[in-house]
């Protein structure tokens, strides 16, 4: 997402030539975006975005168990038995 905003950004400057990016080579002031490509790549073929999806439905489970059981009153005991 970094690579898209910043690839976004020097294109905005480019074009408008704004500061020093207006001298720089297309190929530079696109460079980004294809980086960005690059990431998302290697983000799906290494299974980074499935992980990362898994861990916040996890984390979003717990939340919810945890809350269920504090509004029960369970909380408290089921971690005072591990113990």
């Amino acid at each position: 997402m970094w690579f898209l905003a910043l690839g976004l950004l020097s294109v905005a400057l480019k074009f408008f030539e704004i500061g020093p990016i207006a001298q720089w080579s297309w190929l530079i002031v696109l460079s980004p975006f294809g980086m960005a490509m690059a990431w998302w790549a290697w983000a799906d073929w290494s299974g980074y975005t499935k992980r990362k999806a898994v861990e916040r439905e996890d984390l979003r489970k717990q939340e919810r168990i945890d809350r269920q059981r504090s509004q029960l009153g369970m909380l408290n005991r089921s971690r005072n038995k591990r113990r």
